[in-house]
């Protein structure tokens, strides 16, 4: 298993538009990928269920994924995230 904290710094946060690239990198690995905020953790390939969270500018947010290919899908989350999101 494979695990990170990322703190969002992106003004409108996990809007539609990023919790889609999220959800579209997830989706392209085996590993269950999950995102975990306050306390509530979603799969990462459900895009309901990442809008549903209603993450924010400033957020602190847990990504883990378990599986064959958790360490690769934890990296190419982690450059979606990079690429403007947070850090």
């Amino acid at each position: 298993m494979a695990e990170k904290t990322f703190h969002i710094t992106a003004e409108t946060g996990i809007h539609a538009r990023p919790a889609t690239q999220l959800v579209n990198k997830a989706s392209q690995y085996s590993s269950d990928v999950t995102l975990t905020y306050k306390q509530k953790t979603v799969n990462l390939k459900s895009i309901m269920g990442v809008m549903s969270l209603g993450v924010g500018q400033g957020a602190e947010v847990t990504i883990k994924a378990e599986g064959s290919d958790a360490d690769d899908a934890l990296k190419g989350i982690e450059e979606v995230i990079k690429e403007g999101l947070g850090e």
